[in-house]
């Protein structure tokens, strides 16, 4: 799976109140999706294209484990997002909802904001295509691989349901 987008860049600790104020979730994903990030960047939803990618520094996705952050996220359009780390339940909900969390802090630090960029989901490949450089992560085990081309554990396992295979 290749994807090709816009980066926008945060910061440290950016955690699932930042990403959708709690205010908001009430209000249905189509709505709140507007929120997004709203606390440190009020402009950012506007800005956003479908298929662009966020790249973050330490503790994405920390505090809270809403499940709302990764909906928001994936309704805003946001495909993936890069950083030096997340929170481990932010991580496993992303994965579990089909969205890409890649740790990889050198193409984190050394891509801007604005850059073109595109993602190698299978071989673990980032190509900065504004700048010209590449970046590696480790690739995702087969079965997460799985789930994110599947758009998430329950088209996953339904795909599996639908052949007769369990996990």
């Amino acid at each position: 799976m290749i994807l090709q987008g816009k980066v926008w860049k945060f910061g440290d600790e950016i955690d699932t109140d930042i990403i959708i104020p709690g205010r908001y979730i009430e209000l249905s994903p189509d709505e709140y999706k507007k929120h997004i990030m709203e606390p440190v960047r009020p402009d950012f939803f506007p800005l956003i294209r479908a298929g662009d990618f966020i790249f973050a520094g330490k503790g994405f996705g920390m505090g809270s484990s809403r499940g709302h952050a990764v909906v928001a996220l994936q309704k805003a359009g946001i495909h993936a997002i890069v950083a030096h780390s997340f929170a481990r339940i932010f991580y496993r909900s992303a994965v579990n909802d089909g969205l890409p969390v890649i740790e990889c802090p050198d193409a984190s630090d050394q891509t801007d904001e604005g850059d073109l960029v595109t993602i190698d989901l299978s071989s673990g490949a980032i190509k900065n295509e504004t700048k010209g450089t590449k970046f590696l992560f480790r690739p995702f085990p087969e079965l997460v691989r799985n789930i994110l081309f599947a758009g998430g554990g329950v088209a996953y396992f339904k795909e599996l349901s639908k052949q007769g295979r369990k996990g």
